[in-house]
C-alpha cells in the first residue's frame, strides 16, 4: 500500500508540473499576481497588470477594478460588465489570464523530496501540494500535519495519507489555502533487542503487533523465549515504563521490545 502511495504521488507530481503555466478557473487571485487582460476585437485594450496591495487592478477606460479573492473567470465578467455599463463596448468579451503567480503560497516541510514554498495556482488540495513537492520520501510517515490559519485562528489537523487514496477517502484530501504549512514527519519506529536474530530499529507499521515486530526482527534465536517478553514505553509524563505484553498486543511509536533468554 505504501509503495502504491509513493508511486501515485510521483505520477501526480509529473501532472502538476505539466500544467504549471495554466491557471485553473477557480484560483482566487491575490496581491502580486500578474494578469494579461484582452478584449475581443479591441487589441488596443490588451493590458498586463499586477494585482495591487488593495486587491485591485487598473484597466483602460474603466479605471480601478477589484479582483482580489475572485477567479479569473469572475474577473472577466466584472470587467466586461464595467465596459458595458460605462457605454464603452457593447457585449464585451473579456479574457483574463494569470501569467505570474505571486499572491498565494503554501509551505511543505519534512520528509518530502522537494521541501519549500509552492504557489497555489488553483484551488489545491493536499494531494496537489504533495505532488508539487515531489512526493514523500521512503522514510516519511503515513500521516502529515496541516497547519492553517482561518479567520485569525490557527488550526492543526492530521491527514491520513493512506486513507486519502482509498475508497471514500475524498474527505481526507482537504483543501489548502494561503500560508498553510504541510509537515510530513519521519516514520514512526520501534526497537527490539535481546534474543532476536536482527536486533535494531525498524519502521512501525500501522496496527503492528508484538508478534509481527518479532518477525521483522528475524524471529527468536535458539536461546530466546516468547514467555516474559517486555516492552519499554514512555508514559505521558516522560517516565519509562516496563510492560509485560502478549504477542497479540499492539505496539506504539518508540516502543522498545526486550526478548529474554530461555532458562531451560
Amino acid at each position: 500500500m505504501r509503495k502504491s502511495l509513493l508511486l501515485l504521488l510521483s505520477v501526480l507530481s509529473l501532472a502538476f508540473f505539466a500544467n504549471l503555466v495554466r491557471a485553473s478557473g477557480d484560483y482566487a487571485m491575490a496581491t502580486g499576481d500578474l494578469l494579461r487582460i484582452s478584449v475581443y476585437d479591441h487589441p488596443d485594450l490588451t493590458t498586463e497588470t499586477r494585482v495591487s496591495e488593495n486587491g485591485s487592478i487598473l484597466f483602460p477606460l474603466i479605471g480601478e477594478v477589484p479582483v482580489g479573492g475572485i477567479s479569473a473567470k469572475d474577473a472577466s465578467g466584472r470587467i466586461a460588465k464595467a465596459l458595458e455599463s460605462g457605454g464603452f463596448i457593447k457585449s464585451a468579451q473579456v479574457n483574463v489570464v494569470v501569467i505570474d503567480f505571486k499572491g498565494q503560497e503554501v509551505s511543505v516541510l519534512g520528509q518530502v523530496n522537494r521541501p519549500g514554498k509552492f504557489p497555489l495556482q488553483k484551488a489545491s488540495r493536499v494531494s496537489d501540494v504533495l505532488a508539487a513537492a515531489g512526493g514523500i520520501q521512503p522514510n516519511g510517515a503515513d500521516t502529515l500535519v496541516l497547519i492553517s490559519t482561518r479567520g485569525g485562528k490557527t488550526q492543526r489537523q492530521e491527514v491520513d495519507l493512506l486513507a486519502l487514496f482509498q475508497e471514500g477517502g475524498e474527505a481526507t484530501n482537504v483543501q489548502v489555502g494561503n500560508d498553510d504549512i504541510l509537515f510530513v514527519p519521519r516514520e514512526p519506529r520501534f526497537y527490539i533487542y535481546g534474543e532476536v536474530q536482527r536486533p535494531g530499529s525498524f519502521r512501525l507499521e500501522r496496527n503492528m503487533t508484538v508478534v509481527q515486530a518479532l518477525s521483522v526482527g528475524g524471529g527468536l534465536t535458539t536461546r530466546g523465549t516468547q514467555k516474559g517478553i517486555q516492552v519499554l514505553r514512555r508514559s505521558q509524563d516522560g517516565a519509562m515504563q516496563t510492560l509485560s505484553v502478549q504477542l497479540s498486543d499492539a505496539l506504539k511509536a518508540d516502543d522498545v521490545i526486550y526478548v529474554k533468554e530461555s532458562l531451560f
